[in-house]
This record gives C-alpha cells, structure tokens and sequence, in this order.
C-alpha cells in the first residue's frame, strides 16, 4: 500500500499458561508478524482460593501482537477462535490504537517515507466502554495496587513480573524496559469507574511519592471475553440509558 501510512492496532490477550504459543502461530498465520509475550499472574474480586492463609495465584500469559488495520480483523477473529475466548474463563483479548510505531515498520508493510496525511480508514463505530489503567510499581508493592483497584470496583487484573523472560533477557512492556524489580498492573476497567480506581491506586500505593511508581490510561477499542459479571453490569447500564 505505497503512499499511505496504514494504523496499527495492539491486541493484548490474556490466556492460561502455555496457550501463548498457540494463540502466536495462529496470529502469524493469519498475517501477524509474530507477537511478544509475557508471563504474570491473574487476579479477580472474588478470588477465594488460599492455601494457609496465603492467596493462590493463577498464572497467565500475555500476548502482545501489533499488527495494521487490514489484517486486524482476520488476526483478532482468529485469536478468539485459537484461545476459545468466547467461552467461560478461557481468556481475555482487548485492542489498542497506537499512534506511532518504529523499528518494523518493514515487517508491518508501512510506508515510512510518505509525508502524506494517514490514510483515512472508517474505523467501527461502536461506543468505547473500557479503560486499561498499566500501573508500574517497585516489586513487592502490587497487592497494594491490586486491593486498592479491587476497593474501588474492579473486577479483576493480571499482574506481570519482569522476570518472566528469563535471566539473561530483559522484559519490554510497549518498548519500555522493565527492570526485574518492577510489577506491572494490567486493570481493565468500565469507563464510569476509572477515575475512581486510579485514584485508589494512586493513594495507596502512594505513587505521588518519588520513585513509587507511575500509572496511566488507555481507551479501549474493543473487548472480547469479559468476563460474565462485566457484561451483565455493561448490559444493565446500556438498558438503562
């Protein structure tokens, strides 16, 4: 596609342990590039699994795949197929625009020499309802993020540790490096209860204290896989209105 810029869309899903690999190969076959994936912990408001006394974790893996507007439905729908996300707790997929991309512009098959205007493509018109809030906090401090994030009406989050990749690698979440020491907070949340989740997060982990921590938001496009107590109260307010 000479002489125009095409948009790229992040899709970030969420699966049990060891369904990554698949859920790649699938995306690659259907045009991706390839994808990153991490490894992290996942939490919900009414987890009730302890051994004594201690919270059970559940591990998950996390797919990043960025690819252009015109394979983003082939890749996505093949996700969902791959990783069954239209099931009952097999997974979660959520989409990003991106603004700007370097360093695989040849991989993505984008024209960087073009000064031209993007190319303007109709995007869907369905209304935005989610937040992702990605907090990055020292390591140690993200049950603080998490109980804060579950007091003010979150429903759930994955939790991602630097050390996923390996010991001689080091972990990138969006091209920023993650220093081991860190723990990222992945909360996706109803938009009319962001405001209130960041600002428990943003108490309780103190993160207006220097070298805490940082949070910050993202719209979401899209979601597939939400679980069902998201959905109900998504549908109820819809109704409402």
């Amino acid at each position: 596609m000479q002489g125009t810029k095409l948009q790229q869309k992040l899709i970030i899903t969420i699966v049990k342990k060891e369904m990554a690999k698949r859920v790649v190969q699938a995306s690659k076959k259907a045009g991706a590039g390839g994808g990153t994936t991490l490894l992290g912990n996942g939490f919900r408001a009414d987890e009730k699994m302890r051994f004594m006394g201690i919270p059970v974790e559940r591990e998950r893996e996390i797919i990043l795949t960025l690819v252009t507007n015109d394979i983003y439905p082939k890749v996505l729908d093949t996700i969902i197929t791959t990783a069954k996300l239209t099931k009952h707790k097999q997974g979660i997929a959520f989409v990003l625009n991106t603004k700007h991309v370097t360093g695989i512009c040849h991989m993505l098959g984008i024209d960087v020499d073009d000064d031209s205007e993007e190319a303007s493509i109709t995007m869907n018109e369905e209304k935005v309802l989610y937040d992702l809030i990605i907090t990055i906090v020292n390591k140690g401090d993200s049950e603080k993020v998490v109980d804060a994030s579950k007091s003010a009406g979150a429903e759930g989050g994955t939790i991602i540790n630097g050390r996923g990749t390996g010991i001689h690698e080091q972990a990138k979440l969006f091209n920023i490096l993650i220093e081991p020491e860190k723990e990222v907070v992945l909360t996706l949340i109803t938009r009319d209860k962001t405001e209130a989740v960041l600002d428990a997060i943003n108490k309780d982990a103190e993160l207006n204290i220097p070298g805490k921590g940082i949070a910050f938001v993202l719209e979401v496009e899209k979601t597939v896989g939400i679980n069902h107590l998201l959905n109900s109260m998504v549908s109820e307010k819809m109704n409402n209105n």
